[in-house]
């Protein structure tokens, strides 16, 4: 390895361990400006991004296969090594892989978005639950969004589960943080239509050209987007429903929207 790993860590008492732990919350984040990646794939995509790694800390009797010394080898990382014990007290997850990096976070606004000609834009305004916010991003990933933009956020973009539901793709594509009415004046601007789900629109969701330039709009769990954003929208579409439920989770109804729009697309090539 070209970076020297430090002793073993042993001792679930030490100090840079605790410290680690305490990156789990979002003011010792905010604080540090430091925040957390656990996993090979996540790791990976990260460095092959460019980000930059502060320290890697790894337990090789938890290595799920053998590409993992190669990638702390290429990191240029800080190493440590770690026991069994003192990982599973840094991981977050159930089956950790044995691989945990710190890393800096960046935080990217509207001023460092560069729109191709028929741009592919997702909003993500006010999302609670870091797992939703994570399977938008990785969805996003799959369908070739040019970015994704998050809007007043309530969900901070480097909580651990949002690095690990997005398995790495937070790193793989623009993730921009703006306010709302900042991010309507930018699309309305450049002239870039919304389109908006509700189950209350009569417009089912295929039935809308999505062919152009567009951003697709989705908002929180519990209520959906805010009227600011329903009102300013220039199509609001429906995704039927046969059940009993009235919607969708915000991440499955975001991923038939992506899709559609690939579906349109496709069919003028």
């Amino acid at each position: 390895m070209q970076s020297r790993p430090t002793d073993k860590i042993v001792s679930l008492q030490n100090q840079r361990i605790k410290d680690l732990v305490r990156l789990r919350d979002r003011r010792e984040r905010d604080k540090t400006g430091l925040f957390l990646i656990e996993g090979y794939r996540e790791l990976k995509r990260a460095l092959d991004a460019g980000r930059e790694m502060s320290a890697i800390f790894y337990c090789s009797d938890l290595f799920l296969g053998s590409n993992e010394l190669a990638l702390l080898d290429k990191s240029g990382a800080e190493l440590v090594s770690c026991s069994p014990e003192v990982f599973a007290k840094i991981s977050y997850r159930d089956r950790p892989d044995g691989l945990l990096g710190v890393a800096p976070q960046r935080h990217l606004g509207l001023k460092d978005l560069k729109l191709p000609k028929n741009p592919f834009l997702v909003i993500a305004e006010s999302i609670e639950k870091p797992g939703n916010l994570g399977t938008i991003l990785r969805s996003c990933d799959a369908a070739g969004v040019d970015a994704v933009i998050v809007c007043d956020r309530t969900t901070d973009i480097h909580n651990p589960n949002v690095v690990r539901s997005s398995v790495g793709t937070l790193f793989t594509l623009p993730v921009l943080e703006a306010d709302g009415n900042e991010t309507l004046a930018f699309l309305k601007e450049r002239g870039i239509p919304i389109l908006a789900a509700t189950p209350d629109a009569k417009l089912e969701y295929t039935k809308s050209d999505c062919t152009g330039a567009i951003a697709i709009a989705v908002g929180t769990e519990q209520l959906g987007l805010s009227e600011t954003w329903m009102n300013q929208a220039d199509a609001q579409v429906r995704i039927p429903m046969h059940g009993t439920a009235d919607s969708l989770n915000v991440a499955s109804a975001t991923t038939l929207l992506l899709y559609e729009v690939i579906r349109q697309r496709d069919l003028l090539r």
